[in-house]
C-alpha cells in the first residue's frame, strides 16, 4: 500500500494515484500545528516539507520525481507520453514547469503576502517572484491558445502539475486568472478521479469551501 504523507503538493500525487487507480492511503500532516510536533513524519522526510510517500522500501519526496516514480513504477499509462511521442517533449516541459517555474515563484509570493510583517509584504523579492510567475504562465497561456491540454489533444500528468499551481495561485489571492486560464482549470478540475482526490484531501476540500464562503 502507497501511503502519501500531507496534503498541499501531495494534492498532485493523489490526483495522479486516482487516475492510475493504485490504491493508497492518505496521512495527514498538520503543518500549522508545527511538523516538530510528529516524530513519525520527521522519521520519514527530517527536512519536515511535504509530500512524501512510503511505497515499501521506498521513501520519496518532492512531488513532481514523486509522480515521475509512480508512473515509472506502475505503468506505463497515457498520462506519461512515451519519449518516441511527438507529445513527449511538451509533456515533460510543462510536467515540470508547473513546481519550477510556477509553484514555488508563487509560494514566495503568498508567505510574503500573508506571514511578513505588514511592512515587508511587497517586498522586492515577492515582487520579483510574482514577475517569474507571470512570466511562465504566458508559456501556458499560448500552449493553450493551441491546444486543450499542456501536452496536446490528451490530458497528462503535466496538467495535474500546472492545474495544482494555477489552483494555489487563485486561491491564496496572490493572482487572478485570465479567462484561458480559468476555463482550462476548470476542464481540468472536472474530471472524476480530481473529484475523488477533492473527497480525499479533506484539509484542501475544506479550505476551498472556506474560501468559496468569504
Amino acid at each position: 500500500m502507497i501511503t502519501v504523507f500531507g496534503e498541499g503538493r501531495g494534492f498532485r500525487v493523489v490526483w495522479l494515484l486516482e487516475e492510475m487507480g493504485l490504491a493508497y492511503r492518505l496521512r495527514p500532516v498538520d503543518l500549522l500545528v508545527g511538523v516538530e510536533h510528529d516524530a513519525e513524519y520527521l522519521a520519514v522526510n527530517p527536512a519536515g516539507f511535504i509530500p512524501a510517500i512510503q511505497d515499501g522500501d521506498v521513501t520519496m519526496v518532492e512531488s513532481i520525481a514523486i509522480m515521475e516514480y509512480l508512473m515509472a513504477r506502475y505503468g506505463p499509462t497515457p498520462l506519461a507520453p512515451d519519449p518516441h511521442d511527438p507529445a513527449f517533449p511538451a509533456y515533460q516541459q510543462f510536467l515540470h514547469l508547473g513546481e519550477a517555474g510556477l509553484a514555488a515563484s508563487m509560494y514566495l509570493v503568498v508567505v510574503s503576502r500573508n506571514l511578513a510583517p505588514e511592512a515587508d509584504r511587497q517586498n522586492w523579492g515577492a515582487a520579483k517572484a510574482l514577475k517569474l510567475f507571470t512570466n511562465r504562465l504566458g508559456l501556458v497561456t499560448r500552449r493553450l491558445a493551441r491546444s486543450p491540454y499542456l501536452a496536446g489533444d490528451s490530458f497528462t500528468a503535466a496538467d495535474i502539475s500546472v492545474t495544482y499551481a494555477l489552483e494555489f495561485a487563485e486561491r491564496t489571492g496572490c493572482f487572478t486568472l485570465g479567462e484561458a486560464e480559468r476555463a482550462y482549470v476548470t476542464r481540468t478540475s472536472e474530471r472524476e478521479a480530481y473529484k475523488r482526490a477533492m473527497e480525499t484531501c479533506q484539509a484542501t476540500k475544506a479550505w476551498v469551501a472556506q474560501l468559496a464562503g468569504r
